[in-house]
């Protein structure tokens, strides 16, 4: 017979043992430590923000008047200048690539702030359907009540049902008297209209 070995605990730990054999890095007990990034971090919120108070000062006539401003000087310094302080010549080179990258970087500027804007109409425009169907469901639900309440009253005896039938047994009570009536002169109608009882004496 072949003599059993005798395992050391180490072995027993690891052949035995999960969670040790884990990585201590995917532990769910603790957070995890912060990537290092290469490219810079921002917040979008922020930067959308910004991006619509930016779209907003371009969508005015204030942007246009300043800008119609700024070109202007921008001619006239480069054209009546002396040719030492020129700093753009007359094709205005510098000029135009000034425009078009104030153009390239307003594009997506308005891009982004009309898709913030999308997504707030469509989050707005749900909530509004949901409102929409909360005030359906409790008009239906009046309704419905409404409805039970008509068929309660419906076999409740009201005011004016009561008034009419009180006004029937009136009637009735009249047209019973009416019929039963005593002959005038044959009986009278109050005791004091009765004549005085004759005494045995008075004849």
């Amino acid at each position: 017979m072949v003599p059993e070995r005798e395992t050391t605990p180490r072995e027993r730990a690891v052949s035995g043992a999960t969670a040790t054999s884990r990585p201590r890095s995917t532990r769910l007990d603790q957070p995890r430590p912060p990537r290092r990034r290469i490219l810079p971090e921002w917040d979008p919120e922020s930067f959308g923000r910004l991006s619509e108070r930016v779209a907003r000062f371009l969508g005015t006539g204030r942007f246009i008047v300043w800008m119609t401003v700024v070109i202007i000087l921008w001619v006239v310094w480069n054209v009546s200048a002396p040719d030492a302080l020129r700093f753009d010549q007359y094709p205005f080179i510098f000029l135009t690539l000034m425009l078009s990258l104030q153009a390239s970087y307003a594009a997506p500027l308005i891009l982004l702030a009309q898709n913030r804007q999308d997504d707030r109409d469509r989050v707005n425009l749900e909530q509004d359907r949901k409102q929409n169907e909360r005030s359906i469901a409790d008009t239906e639900y009046l309704t419905r009540e409404i409805a039970a309440l008509r068929i309660g009253l419906g076999e409740v005896a009201t005011r004016d049902w009561i008034r009419s039938e009180l006004q029937d047994m009136i009637k009735e009570l009249e047209s019973r008297q009416n019929g039963h009536r005593p002959v005038v002169g044959a009986f009278p109608a109050h005791p004091a209209d009765q004549p005085p009882a004759r005494d045995a004496d008075d004849r």
